[in-house]
């Protein structure tokens, strides 16, 4: 493995519309929605989201290039948004974020160093990108304020995989902490392997000397989560359209089961979530039969049975679920929409509120308390 350090001046640029305020009460949610914006699309947009009730409210607009991937701070101060582009021009942007008015205003925004950015995370501290094309992950020092600091660590993946056109150049997809904050896990899509670096308490930085955790030749690791109690984590795969679970302890993986999400192998599975609970987990599926499997989850072990399949609009990129597992939006790209499902808690299934919001590109649904 080899670390590359840069430092590099930040970039800016941003735009925002102010509609309504959020009502402050416990089933009231701020919204964020990153899109794609070689359409209509102008960026970021904000929406009040009641999870009782599974209506929506549009709030404000923040005017940004490719935010196809974003995450807000825990307390829900700051927003970190990636720029997906596949140049120089790749960044990751800072903003403050008022949830009662759904209204972004700028921070600051940092180079990524790698191109098309697809993927963000934060512990407080640090931020990390995944960045597709650059087959890197970046790291970004946070300030106090909010504000990025330049990228201090870059990691470069590998691409040794079996698959010949999808696995000729290095991609990492997926960045995530793990959940007892000691570890950095990272998706190396062309290697079929995923990263594990050492956070040290006293450090700025990672320590890049990564263990690999291996799975199958040509399997095209993509996003991991971990289950609410932290002793399990979840991968899904965008080659194989497999679920590979893993007990998760003190850093270790061990694998423990892999089934199939991907069953007619559309080589598209995108996204995987945990409901609140943890008592079912949704793999989406995109290029064919585009929906969204459902598996319950063994309380026992952390294996999985299928549960059912959910049909969904075009390339559901991303989905997500309310805290208060009632509901979840689908972000269909291709249909310019975003759909809400209302989740039966006690079989997990699927039922279409037909309640569509309509969003031109949409790829990151996000919420915030």
């Amino acid at each position: 493995m080899k670390a590359l350090l840069y430092c590099m001046l930040g970039l800016s640029v941003a735009a925002c519309t102010p509609r309504k305020a959020v009502n402050k009460t416990s089933d009231e949610l701020a919204m964020l929605v990153g899109t794609y914006t070689n359409g209509t699309s102008k960026g970021i947009y904000t929406f009040r989201f009641n999870q009782e009730t599974g209506t929506a409210i549009p709030l404000s607009t923040m005017e940004l290039p490719n935010p196809s991937y974003l995450i807000p701070s825990e307390d829900g101060k700051f927003v970190y948004a990636v720029s997906e582009m596949n140049d120089s021009t790749a960044a990751l942007s800072s903003f403050a974020f008022d949830k009662s008015t759904g209204i972004l205003r700028l921070l600051n925004t940092e180079p990524t160093l790698g191109a098309d950015p697809c993927y963000v995370a934060t512990n407080g501290k640090e931020a990390l990108t995944a960045n597709y094309s650059g087959g890197s992950m970046s790291v970004f020092p946070l300030r106090k304020d909010g504000t990025l600091g330049p990228v201090d660590t870059l990691f470069i993946g590998s691409a040794t995989g079996t698959d010949t056109i999808r696995q000729i150049t290095a991609h990492i997809h997926c960045t995530v902490f793990s959940p007892d904050g000691k570890y950095i896990f990272a998706t190396d899509f062309s290697a079929d392997r995923i990263l594990r670096f050492v956070l040290h308490p006293k450090d700025i930085i990672p320590h890049l000397s990564a263990e690999t955790t291996d799975i199958a030749p040509g399997s095209g690791p993509r996003h991991l989560t971990f289950s609410p109690n932290g002793k399990y984590a979840y991968l899904i795969t965008e080659l194989s359209g497999k679920v590979i679970a893993f007990s998760y302890d003190n850093g270790k993986l061990e694998q423990i089961q892999t089934i199939t999400a991907d069953t007619i192998a559309a080589r598209g599975s995108a996204d995987i979530h945990l409901s609140p609970d943890g008592k079912y987990l949704y793999a989406s599926n995109r290029l064919r039969e585009d929906g969204i499997a459902i598996f319950a989850v063994s309380p026992d072990n952390g294996t999985l049975a299928k549960a059912g399949y959910q049909p969904t609009g075009i390339h559901p990129r991303h989905f997500n679920i309310t805290p208060n597992g009632k509901y979840l939006l689908a972000a269909c790209r291709d249909s310019n929409t975003i759909q809400i499902y209302e989740r039966n808690a006690t079989t997990g299934l699927l039922k279409d509120t037909h309640r569509n919001i309509t969003v031109d590109k949409p790829v990151c649904i996000q919420f915030v308390q």
